[in-house]
């Protein structure tokens, strides 16, 4: 007789194997404009370095590299709102790509029309959630508040790694305000590297 235990773990392991397929498909889709291509590109080089996952406490699930790619993408959609025209545009440019990259994958990992939607809401909701609150606390002087947000969103509320990475975030976003407009046009973004702790 067949054990339906088996079958509840091949189903959640098929499950599992569909999502890492959608997030990783976000980043081979390319955009039509370069210049947002390179920017995405750039974010999901940031959402991916070892050190986020190995030092800072992002778990290495579908839904840690989410929360990776939220809070890199969150940075520099922030910096680019802050920029002279186009820099607004390019960032709603860049958001509507992020969601079309969602929502291709969703797709092509055979999530139902029906479905894609309830999908794409439930994550457009989520990503822009954690846009407004980073910038909001990028934008206080206090880093309680950049902290809280991140360990309630990456860290599922446990403060333990939410300090270093909350400090990495703040160093990002501090590179990146220094810097203006053509670096987005032409590139490359100056994004400090995620120093492990075992880094000199």
């Amino acid at each position: 007789m067949p054990n339906p235990r088996s079958h509840e773990k091949q189903d959640s392991r098929t499950r599992e194997q569909k999502d890492a397929r959608m997030i990783f498909g976000l980043f081979r889709r390319p955009a039509k404009d370069p210049v947002i291509d390179r920017l995405h590109g750039e974010i999901m080089a940031a959402a991916r370095q070892p050190a986020l996952f190995v030092d800072f406490g992002v778990a290495d699930t579908v839904e840690g590299r989410f929360e990776a790619v939220a809070l890199m993408a969150s940075i520099v959609l922030r910096r680019l709102m802050m920029l002279p025209a186009p820099g607004p545009e390019l960032a709603q440019q860049l958001t509507d790509d992020i969601f079309a990259r969602f929502d291709i994958a969703l797709r092509e990992i055979g999530v139902a029309d029906a479905g894609v939607a309830k999908r794409m809401k439930t994550m457009a909701q989520g990503f822009l959630g954690r846009a407004a609150a980073y910038r909001t606390a990028l934008e206080s002087s206090d880093q309680a508040e950049l902290t809280a947000a991140i360990a309630r969103n990456v860290h599922g509320g446990e403060p333990s790694h939410a300090a270093a990475l909350a400090a990495y975030a703040r160093q990002c976003a501090g590179a990146l305000e220094a810097c203006g407009l053509e670096h987005y046009l032409k590139g490359p973004l100056p994004i400090p590297a995620a120093q492990s702790s075992g880094s000199s």
